[in-house]
């Protein structure tokens, strides 16, 4: 996997080591919670299926079902969970990818862009699959119906997206001072049980309550997959593009950031901290 390489190669060459890099980077990234890349993937949807139950049983007791879209209610709830699960585990995979002064990377041609790609890409794949498996179960069961898949689909992939621009944020943070850092991400992760809007629908909420929300991008990534999930609900209160803007935005500073890190980066860093 790391070997001498010569530095007469082209685009295609280079394009090919670097996917060939990342192809085992997010093999060894989902083998990293288990040895057993099975047992990674029915460990994420072991936590899917209990988030899902568990905002299933307090809508219930709480008496809230009434406030969610007319359709399907656990089709609802999964909407909001897995977009939830998916931004929150890129965002803490990035964010825990190694960084400029990690023993992988005196391995060459390795290097933070591969370990942030390889972190950001395994998470995706076991968050898709689980996705996709627990879907699948529940249609065998109760046979379903969503109004655009491609489009909700795609929610997924910016809800990923935002996920991993974040993720870089902290990355880039973190070798300054890594437990404020590990606080900061923690806290944001969790601010965003509630803060996502994965528990009420935007059309519902009052002018003043929205405003409470309304800087989250994922909050606008849900309430948009719900228009693309179900036929009868149109978002008038969110937008697709103000979390691309947000993702693209936290992306370039967590690329200058890192890109600064790594320069300031020694060996000797990590002990000093």
């Amino acid at each position: 996997m790391f070997q001498t390489r010569s530095t007469n190669r082209n685009f295609l060459a280079s394009a090919f080591t670097l996917f060939e890099l990342v192809y085992h980077g997010v093999v060894r990234s989902v083998r990293k919670s288990h040895g057993n890349a099975l047992m990674s993937i029915l460990t994420n949807m072991m936590q899917a299926i209990i988030f899902v139950l568990a905002f299933y049983i307090m809508f219930d007791l709480l008496g809230l079902r009434r406030t969610a879209i007319r359709g399907d209610f656990l089709l609802y709830i999964m909407s909001g969970v897995f977009l939830y699960m998916t931004h929150a585990k890129t965002l803490g995979a990035v964010a825990g990818a190694e960084g400029p002064s990690s023993p992988m990377m005196q391995h060459a041609p390795m290097n933070t862009i591969v370990a942030i790609l390889s972190a950001a890409f395994g998470a995706l794949y076991i968050q898709v699959l689980s996705l996709f498996a627990i879907l699948f179960v529940y249609y065998t069961i109760v046979p379903f119906e969503i109004e655009q898949p491609v489009a909700a689909f795609g929610m997924l992939l910016v809800a990923w997206f935002t996920g991993l621009a974040l993720g870089m944020v902290f990355l880039a943070l973190k070798p300054w001072n890594p437990g404020a850092v590990g606080v900061l991400s923690t806290v944001y992760q969790r601010a965003n049980m509630i803060a996502s809007g994965k528990m009420f629908v935007a059309n519902t909420l009052p002018g003043y309550m929205r405003d409470m929300f309304d800087w989250n991008p994922l909050f606008h990534i849900i309430d948009q997959s719900r228009g693309f999930v179900f036929l009868n609900y149109e978002p008038r209160y969110s937008s697709v593009m103000y979390a691309i803007y947000m993702g693209i935005i936290f992306l370039v500073i967590g690329l200058l950031g890192e890109f600064y890190t790594r320069r300031a980066a020694s060996l000797s860093w990590g002990a000093r901290r």
